[in-house]
């Protein structure tokens, strides 16, 4: 597990409790010994609103970050990451999105792993390089639609 996952998995666990959070940016740094930039980034691509949360940040000595969740429909999740998708899709990304669809019971564990063997670098060896990332947001996409 990479130092992005255990942070999540840190503040997922806060959130867990609780449908609200705040916590300090810089005692989360401390705790992983990393970089306040490394929270930041964990925040900004895995607790957006598309994944079901809101995020409020104050900066500087007595700053904090607020995290929400916010009540989605399975409908209205899977529109909004359909459309968050976009053109293309790296398996890293791809990978985010299914443990979000797990944390929210759209799909289970074993689909998950179904979904992510069959989008995987392995499995796009025959598909040229430069057009890997646009197949699996197209396939991936197809597989959400049948999922509405």
């Amino acid at each position: 597990m990479n130092l992005s996952d255990l942070i999540e998995e840190y503040i997922m666990n806060a959130i867990s409790d609780e449908q609200e959070v705040e916590l300090k940016r810089s005692e989360i740094a401390q705790a992983f010994n990393c970089v306040p930039s490394q929270i930041n980034y964990v925040i900004s691509t895995r607790f957006i609103p598309e994944l079901g949360f809101y995020v409020e940040s104050k900066r500087g000595g007595n700053g904090y970050i607020k995290i929400s969740r916010i009540n989605l429909t399975k409908y209205d999740f899977l529109k909004d990451l359909i459309e968050k998708i976009g053109r293309s899709m790296s398996q890293s990304v791809m990978d985010v999105y299914l443990r979000e669809l797990l944390e929210y019971n759209v799909i289970d564990e074993k689909n998950a792993n179904i979904i992510s063997a069959a989008l995987s670098e392995k499995s796009m060896l025959q598909v040229d390089k430069l057009k890997r990332d646009q197949v699996r947001a197209d396939m991936f996409k197809n597989i959400l639609v049948n999922l509405i």
